[in-house]
């Protein structure tokens, strides 16, 4: 399946619902290399950032934190900055969402998941940042394009 151009464009109607959901991207730095850990859903070949939806009275940070610890198992994270944000239809597109990222380091290499309904195919695997594998989400793949520089300088290469 291909993401298209039909997932960015923003309907009209005033009362289509949206959400707001905060995720991130985590890094860690073995010897002089950074590598930064991506989820896959086993049904697609391609890799997301951990994200999800904002809950009653959480704070951004502390939902990308939660997200982050529930679909990839890391939870000793160290926050460094927030990334920027990013908009689009639900892959049901059936609601806006306006996604909120931020930028975490931890030396944790993996841990225990706590997946939700839907999520039960997914798997984590860490990447060589400059050796980055084909990303399902468009946005995400640019989230980590433009923001390459600030990561190696804050995680150092």
């Amino acid at each position: 399946m291909k993401i298209d151009q039909s997932w960015y464009l923003k309907p009209k109607d005033k009362n289509f619902p949206s959400a707001v959901s905060a995720g991130g991207i985590v890094v860690r730095k073995v010897k002089s290399k950074i590598y930064i850990a991506l989820l896959r859903d086993r049904k697609f070949k391609d890799y997301m950032l951990p994200k999800g939806r904002v809950e009653q009275g959480e704070s951004l940070k502390t939902t990308a934190k939660r997200e982050i610890s529930e679909e990839i198992g890391l939870s000793n994270l160290t926050l460094i900055c927030e990334l920027g944000s990013k908009e689009r239809l639900t892959f049901e597109k059936d609601q806006w969402r306006k996604t909120y990222y931020f930028l975490f380091v931890t030396e944790q290499e993996n841990g225990e998941q706590n997946l939700q309904n839907g999520e039960e195919d997914y798997g984590v695997e860490w990447f060589d940042l400059d050796a980055l594998p084909s990303f399902f989400w468009p946005e995400q793949k640019e989230i980590v394009d433009n923001n390459l520089k600030k990561i190696k300088k804050f995680v150092g290469s």
